[in-house]
């Protein structure tokens, strides 16, 4: 069909339209030129200054200045202590309060700095610690300073710490005396440098006559060895009467280095752990324990206040219902 109609179209014949066989105009109609576009106008710049309100598009969020009153305000560490410490019950205390001084040598190293470092940095944190402990009235405070295992320690950190010991009752005592504040050691302090039982006794004797807070400083100390310890006595003092003494758990406490002293009603344990450590195992019967991940060098006495408010929100029932 296509080749029928092709054969009809005429020598210079022209095809119009659509139309086969049609003759096409010897010139195309030029198309209308187009109109320039005139360019889109710049979007608009807010000004900071422009008082004109803006609406912001549906679904977002508009982004308003905080007022000043709504700021947030930092509490000074100060502020914070005197708030904690207003809210303690002071008819509620702990009769004595121990803490196992723990992360001395993690708070040094990651500073990056000597074990020994964190060692000299947390005598600042038993300065604070006890200072806070007399003004708020506590009757004890017994600080875990050097255990019996402790000897297995580097000599050079052993030597360090017994520095330290010396240095702090050499700056410390007068401090003491001047806040009533009798000092007590215990442990087998036979076993300690002969300089260091030197300073202990003098320290001992200048406090001798304070009548405000009992500061305990656990040295050599462990709590099995302190239970062997009177066990001993016990049995030495059988042998030269000849006959065994009445023995009770109050004449057995009696023979321990804490004779006298009431037992711990609060023990606190920095840096996080929660193992008591072979510390005052006889007299932690009913002790509360109150953990921080607080490394001891940063231990202050808002630490030990908010220590006390969690013990004064305990109900202690000593194996009874009430």
């Amino acid at each position: 069909m296509l080749a029928e109609e092709v054969a009809r179209v005429p020598a210079g014949g022209r095809v119009a339209g659509n139309a086969v066989g049609a003759p096409l105009p010897d010139t195309v109609p030029a198309a209308a030129p187009e109109r320039p576009r005139s360019p889109d106008p710049p979007p608009a710049r807010a000004s900071l200054a422009d008082p004109t309100p803006r609406t912001p598009a549906p679904g977002l969020l508009e982004c308003r200045p905080v007022p000043a009153s709504a700021a947030i305000t930092r509490v000074s560490p100060e502020t914070e202590t005197a708030d904690i410490l207003r809210r303690i019950d002071r008819t509620r205390l702990p009769v004595h309060v121990a803490a196992i001084m723990d992360g001395n040598g993690r708070w040094a190293m990651a500073r990056g700095l000597e074990r020994v470092e964190g060692h000299a940095a947390g005598v600042e944190a038993v300065r604070d610690t006890v200072e806070g402990a007399a003004r708020l009235g506590l009757s004890t405070l017994t600080l875990f300073a050097f255990s019996i295992e402790n000897w297995s320690r580097p000599p050079e950190e052993v030597a360090v710490l017994m520095e330290l010991i010396k240095k702090y009752l050499r700056i410390e005592t007068r401090n003491l005396v001047a806040n009533d504040i009798r000092f007590r050691p215990i442990g087998r302090l036979r076993g300690l440098p002969a300089d260091v039982r030197e300073m202990l006794d003098r320290t001992v004797e200048a406090t001798s006559g304070c009548r405000g807070l009992t500061l305990s400083i656990a040295l050599n100390y462990g709590g099995r060895a302190e239970i062997v310890d009177a066990a001993r006595r016990i049995a030495e003092a059988a042998l030269r009467e000849g006959a065994m003494p009445e023995l009770d758990e109050a004449r057995f406490a009696d023979c321990l280095y804490t004779r006298g002293l009431p037992d711990p009603d609060l023990m606190i344990r920095t840096s996080g752990e929660v193992r008591i450590s072979n510390f005052l195992l006889f007299q932690s019967a009913y002790t509360e324990f109150w953990t921080t991940p607080t490394h001891w060098p940063d231990f202050r006495r808002r630490d030990l206040y908010q220590a006390i408010l969690a013990f004064q929100a305990r109900n202690r029932r000593y194996g009874a219902l009430r």
